[in-house]
């Protein structure tokens, strides 16, 4: 009590000690998809073919997506019943990183029409590509006819081509130290070959607490027999193997697939609204300006770091469960307000600007609930990642087929529809969580340690 009651910050949960062995995998996974992400953003200016170039962005989504995940499961297992404020303040600096990103590469960009002269297109390309241009929103492309226009060999015009490269190396520059620092880590670590092999310095906490309190042993006696011997995550890839999951409730692959499904559904709407709220915006009924649209993805990222921020202590105080419940219900209904106000500018910014505040904090919320639910035991990371990543690129596309179909309103329905969807599945989520064996409501251990907790933060 003593010792936890000196530091400012909770520490690592007492009954989870990390391996050596998942350390070091995690690490060195950081330190390899970080430094892949550099070598990407390097390159990518000297890629000439378009196939090249979808290696080269895919490697980089295989980086990042690894990236994601062992970052979010290292929080969870390190901290456990107190890792939702340590992944909220993750999500925060993930968004703002993607609101800051833009603005490094906005000075190198160029203001002319990005196609070169002396070409041909046909009418049906010109309107594909003036489509392309509206959902990615360029609202600086020149309104002019797209006449006498080629695509073969675009070669960059006045610069503009080495211009754009900078902001690639720039930003390869900035995310060097990254892998740098684990590196460094690794090294302080002893987990380096070339390091004599000591004792972790990371688990020097975690034994010292082990020392100095009784260790808390979870009351799983209802779970069954096989399911009880392979507690706890035992390295990085224990959750993947069969002999873990072999005996498993029913109740248990239920939580992590309807979790998976309310990501699924909150962080595809997340992409798809980013995606095409220009393009909703400058259709009818509302025909706003290009200049006025473009504004709209900014305002809806920028209050999805917003939302994460005041998301850092907010979930210090309330239950992961509720704030996916608010998160939501307020999806929902700012949609439905959409939909019925959908001739109002007004209403679509105010609307914008909420939808990022309740998308923001549901991916570490839903985390959180998920893994505290199924009490650390389970693949609830991986799983909720991959779901969410799916999500995120299928709805884009299935969102994108259906407004370019059935016109502008089909937005707003599709995201009613899905955000009905991922509160249906999040009540699913609840039932079988009541379901699932070995589950005390409110254990008398948690309130204790949360009065501790609460202790260390007032010294």
């Amino acid at each position: 009590m003593e010792e936890k009651g000196e530091g400012m910050l909770p520490a690592p949960s007492p009954d989870i000690t990390l391996p050596s062995c998942s350390l070091a995998q995690s690490l060195w996974a950081l330190f390899t998809s970080s430094l892949a992400i550099s070598l990407v953003f390097a390159v990518i200016p000297f890629c000439r073919d378009v196939k090249v170039l979808a290696s080269v962005m895919a490697l980089a989504g295989l980086a990042m997506g690894c990236i994601d995940t062992v970052a979010n499961m290292q929080l969870v297992r390190m901290y456990q019943k107190d890792s939702a404020v340590f992944l909220q303040v993750l999500h925060f600096f993930v968004g703002f990183g993607a609101l800051l990103s833009p603005l490094i590469a906005d000075p190198f960009l160029s203001e002319a029409n990005c196609l070169p002269a002396n070409s041909t297109a046909n009418t049906t390309s010109r309107g594909h590509l003036f489509h392309v241009s509206r959902v990615l929103g360029q609202h600086h492309v020149d309104a002019k006819a797209w006449s006498n226009q080629t695509f073969p060999g675009l070669t960059p015009k006045d610069g503009a081509g080495t211009r754009v490269s900078y902001a690639f190396w720039i930003m390869a520059l900035i995310n060097l130290p990254v892998p740098m620092a684990v590196l460094m880590l690794l090294s302080k670590e002893r987990l380096l070959t070339c390091c004599p092999q000591r004792r972790p310095l990371l688990l020097s906490a975690d034994e010292l607490a082990l020392e100095t309190q009784p260790p808390e042993k979870e009351d799983a006696s209802s779970l069954p027999p096989k399911f009880q011997s392979h507690l706890g995550h035992e390295d990085l890839f224990s959750c993947c193997q069969r002999k873990n999951l072999r005996g498993a409730p029913y109740s248990f692959f239920a939580i992590h697939i309807t979790a998976a499904l309310v990501l699924f559904m909150t962080d595809g709407l997340t992409g798809a609204y980013s995606a095409f709220v220009y393009s909703y915006a400058v259709e009818k009924p509302l025909s706003v300006g290009h200049k006025v649209a473009g504004y709209l993805p900014s305002l809806f990222w920028g209050f999805i770091t917003l939302g994460r921020l005041l998301s850092i202590p907010i979930s210090s105080r309330m239950k992961p469960a509720t704030m996916v419940f608010i998160n939501v219900v307020g999806v929902v209904v700012t949609f439905l307000v959409l939909l019925i106000f959908s001739y109002n500018v007004v209403f679509l910014f105010v609307g914008t600007a909420s939808l990022g505040l309740f998308l923001s904090s549901t991916f570490p919320s839903m985390l959180a609930y998920t893994e505290d639910s199924l009490q650390y035991k389970g693949c609830a990371t991986t799983v909720l990642v991959t779901g969410a990543g799916v999500g995120e690129m299928v709805l884009q596309m299935l969102v994108g087929s259906i407004f370019q179909a059935q016109g502008s309103y089909s937005f707003l329905v599709c995201g009613v529809i899905f955000g009905c969807l991922a509160f249906t599945f999040y009540i699913l989520l609840l039932f079988f969580h009541r379901m699932h064996p070995g589950l005390p409501s409110v254990p008398t251990q948690d309130r204790s340690i949360g009065m501790e907790n609460s202790e260390c933060y007032q010294r």
